[in-house]
């Protein structure tokens, strides 16, 4: 039997490209004599499709895309994501998260999944009910187990210590074991974390080692909003080595024959390195947020800064130099080589860029607030309000152009409070929101590495915001590196502060640290989406009360 599998870069709720998408693969598929083309989970209508499942016309536009579907399976099979209804009296209607398999015009089998994902971002309790029953499908005299997502993960301890998975007490692999299957085919919409990579491959080893069944497991590629999917879709065979694997961060095919799967069919070469993985998705991020809602052009606040040139060099890798335009606002705070600096940036990656000097607007402001502010000494509400007056401006232009304000806050900023509400703050989407300050320098010296597009003084200079006099960040913060450490035990490793301090770290700054995460709530909340790459940015899968006491 000869198997294509099929990773495609879905739209959420754009079914007539996702339904091109796929009934092209199956076309391709046909010419190439394939006997099955299998798809990523929710294929058919796009993840993460959230409260949109909730519309009766969403549900219907789903099921008519695989009616149109259905019409190009004569003589070949595939498997399908998409939502499903049951019909049964005793369902009453009841919606599942589906595996369509399709075969040589009808609707062979509809597989639901079991193990509701309900943990970080995933929310599948929230709107799909789980299955009980359990079966497998023969196609072309193969009988193939077919599970989805975090179905095959049941009672597998590698993935996520964190996570929660409903109804794991019925493990599907478990239930169709029993059935003797030849294979077991997986379809996923698992997000990029490179925290987890080499887990995931850890874990399916140990599900064919556990059930002696070679694994097919296809993931979705492309960026949905916040988040952003890999692809790397995989051929497990029985000795435990990839037989098979797509590309990463790009749409993809590949044709095997299943009798030659204990065989290496192609391997392609595969970043391992996380950073350069973080890069590649962070690109892909920025240019499916653009693109898939239709937009043109990335505006950035250029300040001379290692956060805003980094932004703006993965920009311009995703969009093209001619799509992104810079804007340097100095201050009578900025240094002179914090101005030049970000204007050799601009050169470097030959975008378009403009100056706007603010000493007269923030002149203006000051002295309108004189009346209130008297004769009170310079200080944070005069540091925030250039900050204020540089958000305004981008979304002055913004609004006049029509370009997309990029923001360029990091994970330690956000995670501590340290960003301007209405500031520096703004933007539609914030790239490097889940990347710490240190992993941020890591990235500069990456774009670096075949050629200076980031002059090496924004790189090297302490980091400041110039909003005062001789501001360093470390006047306010730890120094990065010994902040980033602590971030991550609490943040992503989720421990206590006696846990960290037992690392250690001095529990003053572990305390002073804790402290800015947890009143910075309100803060966060009102940030942009956030590109994910870790196991737990800030946002959707990171839910915390703005109001509480926890010290």
């Amino acid at each position: 039997m000869k198997i294509v599998l099929s990773q495609i870069n879905t739209h959420v709720g754009n079914f007539e490209l996702n339904t091109q998408k796929i009934i092209e693969a199956i076309e391709n598929a046909k010419i190439k004599k394939a006997d099955l083309v299998i798809f990523p989970e929710l294929s058919v209508c796009g993840y993460p499709p959230k409260d949109l499942l909730k519309s009766r016309g969403f549900i219907e536009k789903s099921q008519k895309a695989i009616n149109d579907i259905l019409l190009h399976t004569t003589n070949i099979a595939a498997i399908i994501g998409a939502p499903s209804i049951s019909n049964s009296k005793k369902d009453n209607k009841r919606l599942y998260n589906s595996a369509y398999v399709l075969d040589n015009g009808i609707i062979k089998h509809i597989i639901h999944k079991t193990a509701l994902s309900n943990y970080d971002v995933f929310d599948g309790c929230r709107y799909f009910n789980s299955n009980k029953n359990f079966n497998i499908v023969d196609i072309k005299g193969i009988p193939i187990a077919i599970t989805i997502s975090d179905d095959i993960s049941c009672g597998m301890s590698l993935f996520d210590p964190y996570r929660n998975i409903e109804h794991c007490t019925n493990n599907p692999l478990e239930e169709l074991k029993k059935l003797n299957p030849s294979l077991i085919v997986n379809i996923s919409a698992k997000p990029f974390s490179y925290l987890q990579e080499n887990r995931k491959i850890e874990m399916f080893r140990q599900i064919v080692s556990k059930y002696n069944i070679p694994l097919i497991n296809v993931n979705l590629v492309g960026g949905n909003g916040d988040l952003i999917f890999n692809g790397e879709s995989l051929v497990l065979n029985q000795d435990l080595k990839v037989a098979a694997q797509l590309k990463s961060f790009s749409e993809d095919t590949l044709i095997f024959d299943f009798s030659n799967i204990h065989k290496t069919i192609i391997t392609p070469s595969l970043q391992t390195d996380s950073l350069i993985k973080i890069k590649e998705a962070l690109i892909l991020g920025i240019r499916d947020f653009f693109a898939k809602n239709s937009f043109s052009k990335a505006l950035i606040g250029l300040s001379g800064g290692l956060d805003s040139a980094v932004v703006a060099a993965l920009a311009t890798e995703a969009l093209g130099n001619n799509n992104v335009i810079g804007v340097l606002m100095p201050s009578e705070f900025s240094s002179d080589h914090s101005v030049v600096d970000a204007m050799q940036l601009a050169k470097n990656l030959d975008i378009e860029y403009h100056q706007i000097h603010i000493n007269s607007l923030f002149d203006s402001y000051r002295k309108t607030l004189q009346p209130i502010f008297r004769d009170l000494p310079f200080g944070l509400a005069e540091e925030n309000l250039q900050a204020r007056i540089r958000g305004t401006l981008l979304m002055a232009i913004s609004n006049k152009f029509g370009h997309i304000v990029l923001n360029c806050s990091n994970k330690s900023e956000f995670a501590v409070g340290y960003s301007t509400m209405y500031g520096d703050s703004v933007g539609a989407i914030s790239v490097i929101g889940d990347v710490y300050k240190t992993d941020v320098y890591s990235l500069a010296k990456l774009i670096n590495f075949k050629q200076t597009i980031i002059p090496n003084n924004i790189i090297t200079k302490p980091p400041s915001a110039e909003l005062r006099p001789n501001q360093k960040d470390t006047d306010s913060l730890p120094d990065y590196d010994v902040l980033d450490k602590i971030l991550f035990n609490y943040i992503e490793k989720q421990m206590s502060e006696y846990d960290i301090v037992d690392l250690g770290f001095d529990a003053d700054v572990v305390k002073k640290v804790i402290r800015l995460v947890n009143s910075s709530e309100y803060k966060r909340l009102q940030a942009p989406p956030i590109l994910r790459v870790s196991s737990k940015a800030f946002g959707f899968g990171r839910r915390f009360p703005i109001v509480s006491k926890l010290d």
